[in-house]
């Protein structure tokens, strides 16, 4: 019998990511949506959408509507509330990244779950491309040697600065939120920094970084995270919410680099291009988009099943991506506060 999912945010990630995969997933039933904006709530519900059984705009309609599962796909702000309020109802849960707004909320969350005896996954659906795991096959198999730098990239605009890009039109909400939410790296870059743990199966064990400033905000809008690892390897995260943000033609960047002692391995999104070169030649692999819902949302739904995780991101993965992201965002305020004085 399916797990029926509700789905707690009707955002743009959970329109163009979540509820398709959600709808087209073996073994799972869309059946319940929640969001304060009632109207977002029954559009989003409606048979000309994602013809979803329940649209309800209070928790209390949406717990009461025999759900067996929840997808938090909110704004980070509000990740705390509903993992909480989940895991009261005993709910299995699916949480976007990043996982709280800051240690103490994560460790609130994880000691909530853990008492009430539910699991609690983070959402890095870019573990999930087909890309990324043949990536991780290729580290196991030693294909590059040890691998001892990765250089992970994407600098973009979020959307740009304004809405429609017309300066007339005024500042675009989305950007401004993310920028509000602690930026690029907290909101983004916590997908890189899970990759290169995941990847190399070694946690970071120290962590420093840089930044710049495009916009007036406090946290920056380009960042880098160097990345030390325990078991020697360095890994180099750069994002951007500024990369041309206010261009009428956006450009984005996205690459990602792991540096072997016999080789290097090259995924970039730019050219659709995906290979190995190491001792024995060049390898063309097959070239898959960065993120994959789709996958996730097959594990997960074998995670309620049988209670196996296999790559589904823990709270505690979760937690220790955000707190290093959070780090390196409050190294570069605090030296730009430093120079300011």
């Amino acid at each position: 019998m399916s797990k029926k999912i509700g789905l707690m945010g009707c955002g743009n990630v959970a329109t163009y990511g979540h509820l398709p995969a959600i709808r087209d997933t073996a073994g799972l039933e869309l059946h319940a949506i929640y969001d304060p904006d009632a109207s977002r709530a029954r559009d989003l519900a409606s048979p000309h959408r994602f013809n979803v059984r329940h649209a309800c705009h209070t928790e209390e309609a949406f717990f009461a509507s025999g759900i067996d599962a929840v997808a938090i796909t909110s704004p980070a702000p509000a990740h705390e509330a509903n993992v909480l309020a989940a895991a009261k109802h005993g709910l299995p849960i699916l949480c976007e990244k990043p996982l709280s707004m800051s240690k103490e909320q994560g460790q609130r969350m994880i000691e909530a779950t853990d008492a009430a005896g539910v699991p609690l996954y983070v959402a890095f659906c870019y573990r999930f491309s087909p890309s990324a795991l043949k990536i991780k096959d290729l580290v196991a198999e030693g294909a590059i040697g040890d691998v001892r730098s990765l250089r992970l990239i994407y600098n973009w605009d979020c959307h740009g600065k304004y809405n429609q890009r017309d300066p007339e039109q005024g500042v675009a909400p989305h950007r401004h939120g993310r920028m509000l939410e602690g930026g690029p790296m907290v909101d983004c870059g916590t997908h890189q920094i899970d990759l290169a743990q995941w990847w190399l199966g070694s946690p970071v064990v120290n962590a420093r970084g840089h930044g710049a400033w495009a916009d007036d905000y406090e946290a920056p809008d380009h960042v880098y995270a160097h990345l030390d690892h325990d078991n020697g390897a360095h890994t180099m995260v750069e994002i951007s919410y500024g990369f041309g943000h206010t261009m009428k033609d956006p450009e984005s960047l996205f690459l990602y680099q792991l540096i072997g002692t016999d080789g290097v391995i090259t995924y970039d999104r730019n050219i659709g291009r995906f290979e190995l070169r190491n001792t024995e030649g060049t390898q063309t692999l097959k070239y898959h988009h960065e993120k994959d819902f789709a996958g996730m949302y097959r594990a997960f739904a074998k995670a309620l099943e049988t209670g196996d995780a296999n790559n589904l991101p823990t709270a505690a993965e979760g937690l220790r991506v955000t707190d290093l992201a959070v780090e390196v965002t409050e190294q570069v305020m605090e030296a730009r506060r430093v120079v300011s004085e």
